[in-house]
């Protein structure tokens, strides 16, 4: 008698689906990524600051007008807050147990990234454009 793959899933996993989500390298790669993307954009951001230290509004808002200002900063929000909600989720999935809380933190955790990645691309774009 041979046993096949879904025999050896227990019945509860084949009720709700359970098994290889083949998501997991994904999410490491992801995080991999976004790592690596930050690193030259979280540099451009750093100097950014530190060019215009002590500078006035004017001077300030000429900068972040330019597209070769703007759009480094706003890759940055992107990937920065993509990172940040794919290491909160790593988290979460690690260390808290009951599922209905994991579910909560997660979506809370996705909410929260998109909020702070909107409302700084958001302020960007309202600097950039003179709005």
């Amino acid at each position: 008698m041979s046993l096949s793959k879904s025999s050896m899933r227990t019945p509860l996993s084949k009720v709700r689906g359970l098994g290889s989500a083949k998501s997991g390298t994904e999410h490491f790669w992801m995080q991999r990524l976004t790592a690596f993307a930050n690193v030259p954009l979280a540099l451009f951001a750093i100097g950014l600051v530190m060019a215009t230290t002590g500078a006035n509004y004017a001077s300030v808002k000429a900068t972040i007008s330019s597209p070769l200002v703007a759009i480094p900063l706003i890759l940055f929000v992107v990937s920065a807050t993509w990172h940040m909600r794919l290491g909160m989720q790593v988290i979460i999935e690690d260390y808290v147990h009951g599922e209905g809380a994991k579910v909560l933190l997660i979506m809370l955790n996705t909410f929260f990234t998109a909020a702070v990645a909107l409302g700084s691309i958001f302020a960007i774009l309202k600097i950039a454009f003179g709005v």
